[in-house]
């Protein structure tokens, strides 16, 4: 049996030694959110039963830790439905098996040099270092994203890197050979060297490319939309040793979806962030990607607010592109109306100072809320 160790310390060389040596022992390791508040990384090292914290002052072994099974690589903390953090288990053949399968598709080869920046405590950040690992392609890992950085590593020979939109828009792409681009929805002027991934923690990473899964990736369509993914990449449990994969392999993500004309998957997205309003169903990201089209708003996230007319009301929170000059309802419902049925223009309208985004730039549309008093 194998240790759980977390190690609490920033991207970069030292990062990747420990990592080494966990994985030389046969221990799994938990990457700790370096943004996260000590307590808050204290109660996760807990609450995920690690036996040994490594930071900037050494390895501290913790009591009450408990083992790992022979073969877990990673202990990847992921927040629920509810907000309590999982362990999600990825196994060394998992971790392979997403390296190569990722490889391959990416044509990596011997002159490809792999830069990680996205935070390491997330899988997307997690597996550029695990791939270039697994198929022994040079690394530089940074502390975090800093435009500035990235572009000197590329200088510096860097050809592959994993971003999210928000570090995208910071960057000259053509500096890459190739973009992976995860997070929240990309950009409509996609830059030709970029990759759009689909995937979850639970799938050790992306495990759709442009729309086309990776080689050994099965993906299903449920009767009811929901997206079924079967694969080597996928987790072997939860820490506390429940499975959300069912007895035929199958892991249900949580996502709705189908199959375009060209063959390609496209999400649609949550299956709990549909909005049903007048008994017409509203995907929110597309009021979203309306509505950031139009030139006072900068940034934009839309739910469903319960209504006793509509059952829900289409809702937008809107950060003004200027504060002074923020939109009115009837702009942004003509302007949604423009492209769009009715039925889809929001109902009401908060002007906010930011959105609640993880460090991945993912709306959680779920924490969005009413002003006091509504």
């Amino acid at each position: 049996m194998g240790e759980l160790v977390a190690l609490d310390i920033a991207g970069g060389p030292a990062f990747v030694d420990e990592l080494r040596r966990a994985w030389d022992r046969g221990d799994a390791v938990l990457p700790i959110d370096q943004r996260l508040p000590r307590s808050a990384a204290a109660a996760l090292v807990a609450t995920m039963g690690a036996c040994v914290v490594v930071d900037a002052g050494g390895a501290n072994r913790i009591d009450g830790g408990d083992a790992t099974e022979p073969g877990d690589a990673l202990v990847m903390a992921t927040s629920g439905s509810t907000g309590e953090p999982k362990g999600v288990v990825l196994t060394h053949a998992a971790v392979a098996a997403s390296a190569e399968a990722t490889s391959a598709r990416l044509g990596v080869g011997a002159t490809d040099h792999w830069l990680a920046c996205l935070p390491l405590a997330h899988v997307g950040g997690l597996s550029v270092i695990t791939r270039a690992l697994h198929t022994s392609t040079a690394l530089t890992v940074l502390p975090g994203f800093d435009a500035a950085a990235v572009t000197d590593a590329a200088r510096a020979g860097a050809t592959l890197t994993s971003l999210v939109a928000t570090a995208l828009g910071r960057l000259d792409p053509t500096i890459f050979r190739c973009i992976v681009l995860g997070g929240s929805h990309p950009p409509v002027d996609l830059p030709a060297n970029t990759v759009t991934t689909y995937g979850l923690t639970e799938t050790g990473s992306g495990v759709v490319y442009d729309g086309v899964p990776l080689d050994g990736v099965e993906i299903r369509i449920a009767a009811d939309g929901e997206i079924l993914i079967r694969c080597p990449m996928l987790l072997r449990c939860y820490r506390d040793a429940t499975t959300p994969v069912d007895a035929d392999g199958w892991l249900p993500t949580g996502d709705l979806g189908g199959w375009l004309d060209d063959g390609r998957l496209h999400v649609e997205g949550r299956a709990g962030d549909l909005i049903i309003s007048g008994g017409e169903n509203v995907w929110p990201e597309a009021v979203e990607a309306a509505l950031r089209d139009h030139p006072l708003v900068g940034d934009v996230g839309v739910a469903g607010v319960d209504d006793p007319e509509w059952g829900q009301r289409v809702t937008a929170w809107v950060v003004p592109r200027d504060p002074a000059n923020p939109p009115n309802l009837t702009q942004l419902r003509d302007h949604v109306r423009s492209a769009h049925p009715a039925f889809m223009a929001p109902r009401e309208v908060f002007i906010v100072g930011e959105l609640p985004r993880t460090s991945l730039g993912k709306l959680r549309r779920n924490v969005l809320r009413m002003p006091s008093g509504e």
